[in-house]
């Protein structure tokens, strides 16, 4: 347990570990002072971190990764050593992941990325065909079929026949009157590119890097050596300390610019779809439509792809960060992969473009809506402390540079009550020179209006930061989630009536206990499941929530009336609002605001035995109403933009505490309620004897005994006793012996039963168990700095209190 006023004080000065950490745009003619005196700058705005990130406009003469570009990390990192700040390596010159700006091809040309091609031939009607196939260097056939079309995109699957290959020859002949087609699937070069660092090496420029098979282990290789093992030969004395994570950005299979329709694909993949379950005769459905079982079968191919995708790419890179004991970080490319987040060791996600904004309903509609929760829910079922959002590249109302401080706050709001506690501005520009001010703008750092006054978002990201970490939130309502499907129609009521959920993975189902009706998985504990999708949801998924059900549990499903549900007895519902009221049948509300406003998002959470209820406004006007909660305790409000504490305005009320609030437009309050304070306390300050020690006795108030006649520099033990009497027997828990200040070591025995020993502060102990009615012995023992001894000192020494007796009935699970 932690006093209140260590909590306000951890609040209101978070430790470093909290700051927000920009991308740091390398993006000019770098020099060693430059640098230096920016990162100083960044410091003095108390940002105690970056993402050195390489970028375009990085001249020629100094190429990415050589020794002149090293030689300047170094440089920066050893004074981030000297400031104390954190520094994390972006992996890649410039983006997406995977490639080394080119190097890895360029080692190898057979690492580029590849892709899976469908090239159609129409077959004559009633006419044997011979046809020649023909493959440019590089390409392989995986498959030839002949299909029977009924559409331009439509076609029968029932119809497909695989063709064998001879001499490079495949034959023919359609029924009459019906149109054929033969397929030829090819595993082909995707021709993809990232964009690069130097000049020319852009988006559509000849010098754009070619992309790497990310889906080849051996490419994935080489981009480990080359990219990690650079900056480990460099940096390998600072990694684990300064250094705290490589950052992969987004990678993309194909490349960005790849030729198009591809699937992606590479060498020997066929032979993996096969074992997997998927079938040869199911590849038109890749692009084609074949009846119900199309999209199975599209999710099927995905889920492969996924899942190689982590073994060959995700799990090799957190496996060489965590050997090199720094973690790795990042995000992948689609807003709702929470699949892929599996092997980040600080799971991610990216508001950019404007994916979210306060003006157009985007904040709780659409799949960029899941992105926070994304990364926040992944991360607190894994059981991964922190998760991160790189967040306002691209987010100007107008592109540009029309992001306003206004919508950055608004933002970092959405983001927090929805769990994200690292911020990863995007970006910090080193320069904005010509061209530069245009790329992915605008800079949020030092060449914006806001600069002089950074460091107040500096304190409130870390402020919420630390406050949304090693924390618990109350969901008791689990959204099931694919891994590449977060769904969002089901929980817009939830957002909008201050219902906390979070998304549970299906592939965790299994590993979750299931107990006494409710789901249970890393301290979360769910009593409801929302399906969006039943179509999606396995059988052996069902076989869990039947279970679940049995015991209890409730299952609601959104009915979709155009796809057959696989409902097994749970309710079927028609419209999200349906299944926000057949839910509140069920689950309590530990908030409620009258009147309803279904602008505000309420997160309530649990962190060091207090409550916090993280309020925030994503509205364009203020709102005054009453909040009812169902704990009881002492409520402060919180601001954590100003650093501020209100005493909280409570009314009566028989379901908990009812308080008055207030939040304007872009503003978060926090209702802290310490549970403890709910209590009876009874004063213990006053008849202490002390019954060994250099002076016995009783004594009238406690103080430090150094303004004991004698003791001025006294250093040893000193052995207190109180004897207190309890008159009812409700005792047995929830009692808490609160010793307030003392210096410095202490023991504490009830009833002659041993407590234990602490340290350091705070003094508190759950004495519940041990007391008894009637009377009881309370015994203390002290020992004291050997400052006063030797340094001849008088620092505070002894039981100073004041000492509480603390009942409560408050208490948190």
């Amino acid at each position: 347990m932690f006093e209140l006023n260590t909590l306000r004080q951890q609040f209101i000065e978070p430790p470093a570990e909290f700051s927000p950490i920009p991308f740091w745009f390398w993006n000019d003619e770098l020099t060693e002072d430059e640098l230096i005196r920016q990162l100083r700058d960044f410091h003095s705005k108390e940002v105690n971190g970056v993402v050195i990130h390489p970028r375009m406009g990085l001249p020629d003469h100094i190429p990415y990764l050589s020794e002149a570009y090293m030689a300047l990390v170094e440089a920066v990192v050893a004074e981030a050593e000297v400031l104390g700040m954190s520094i994390i390596l972006y992996d890649e010159g410039m983006y997406p992941s995977g490639s080394a700006c080119g190097l890895v091809v360029k080692q190898n040309a057979d690492y580029a990325s590849r892709g899976l091609q469908m090239r159609e031939m129409p077959c004559e009607t009633g006419t044997h065909s011979n046809f020649t196939v023909r493959l440019k260097p590089g390409e392989m056939l995986v498959s030839v079929q002949a299909v029977r079309k009924l559409a331009a995109n439509v076609y029968d699957p029932d119809s497909t026949v695989i063709l064998e290959l001879v001499e490079h020859t495949v034959s023919f002949t359609p029924p009459d009157d019906e149109e054929w087609y033969i397929l030829m699937f090819v595993d082909t070069p995707s021709k993809g590119s990232i964009r690069g660092v130097h000049p020319g090496q852009d988006d559509g420029e000849p010098g754009a890097p070619p992309a790497a098979d990310l889906l080849n282990p051996d490419a994935v290789q080489a981009f480990l050596t080359i990219t990690h093992e650079t900056y480990y030969k460099h940096l390998s004395s600072y990694f684990g300390t300064t250094v705290i994570a490589m950052f992969t950005d987004e990678p993309d299979l194909l490349g960005r610019r790849h030729l198009k329709h591809l699937k992606p694909w590479t060498r020997g993949f066929m032979d993996e779809y096969l074992m997997s379950g998927g079938r040869e005769r199911d590849l038109p459905a890749l692009w084609l439509e074949g009846g119900e079982l199309s999209a199975s079968i599209r999710d099927h191919y995905e889920a492969v792809i996924r899942s190689r995708l982590g073994r060959t790419y995700y799990k090799p890179l957190a496996d060489w960060c965590e050997h090199h004991g720094i973690a790795l970080t990042g995000h992948p490319a689609g807003s709702d992969d929470i699949g892929l987040l599996e092997h980040f060791h600080i799971p991610g996600q990216d508001v950019v473009w404007r994916y979210v904004a306060p003006e157009n309903g985007t904040s709780l509609t659409g799949v960029h809506s899941t992105m926070a929760k994304c990364s926040s829910d992944a991360a607190r079922h894994r059981a991964k402390r922190r998760n991160l959002n790189e967040c306002f590249g691209v987010c100007g109302v107008d592109g540009g540079w029309s992001l306003s401080a206004d919508h950055m706050k608004w933002i970092l709001d959405w983001l927090f009550v929805r769990g994200v506690n690292q911020i990863i501005p995007h970006a910090f520009y080193y320069s904005i020179r010509g061209e530069r001010r245009d790329e992915r703008p605008p800079d949020v750092g030092p060449h914006n209006i806001w600069w002089p006054e950074y460091a107040r978002f500096s304190r409130y990201i870390k402020r919420m930061s630390w406050l949304m970490t090693d924390s618990v939130n109350h969901a008791e309502v689990a959204v099931l989630a694919g891994a590449a499907c977060l769904p969002w129609n089901i929980v817009k009521p939830l957002y909008e009536g201050q219902v906390e959920f979070n998304y549970l993975e299906e592939v965790l189902l299994s590993s979750c206990t299931i107990k006494d009706g409710e789901i249970r998985i890393a301290g979360y504990r769910y009593k409801a499941l929302l399906i969006e999708d039943s179509c999606r949801v396995s059988e052996d998924t069902w076989k869990h929530l039947v279970s679940f059900v049995e015991q209890g549990g409730l299952v609601l499903e959104l009915f979709n009336p155009s796809s057959k549900s696989k409902n097994f007895g749970q309710i079927q519902l028609s419209t999200p609002d349906d299944v926000f009221s057949e839910l509140m049948k069920v689950i309590s509300r530990p908030v409620k605001l009258d009147p309803a406003a279904e602008h505000i998002r309420i997160s309530h959470i649990s962190k060091d035995n207090m409550y916090y209820y993280i309020i925030v406004n994503e509205g364009e006007s203020g709102y005054t109403g009453k909040l009812q909660l169902e704990v009881e305790g002492r409520a402060e409000i919180w601001r954590p933009w100003d650093g501020d504490f209100i005493p909280a305005t409570v009314l009566k009320s028989e379901e908990g505490l009812l308080l008055n609030i207030h939040i304007e437009r872009r503003e978060c309050v926090i209702v802290a309620v310490d549970p403890l304070e709910s209590s009876e306390i009874l004063d213990l300050s006053s008849g202490w004897l002390v019954v060994d020690g250099p002076c016995k006795g009783s004594l009238t108030s406690l103080s430090s005994w150094t303004k004991w006649a004698g003791m001025e520099h006294y250093s040893g033990t000193v052995t207190y006793e109180q004897r207190i009497n309890i008159h009812d027997s409700n005792h047995a828990a929830g009692t808490v012996l609160d010793l307030g200040s003392v210096h410095e070591i202490m023991q504490l025995s009830v009833n002659g039963r041993e407590q234990g020993v602490r340290m350091w502060a705070p003094y508190r102990y759950d004495i519940g168990q041990d007391l008894q009615q009637g009377e009881n012995l309370l015994r203390v023992t002290v020992t004291n700095s050997l400052a006063n001894r030797y340094d001849r000192n008088s620092l505070p020494s002894g039981l100073i209190g004041p000492v509480r007796l603390i009942r409560f009935f408050g208490s948190i699970s």
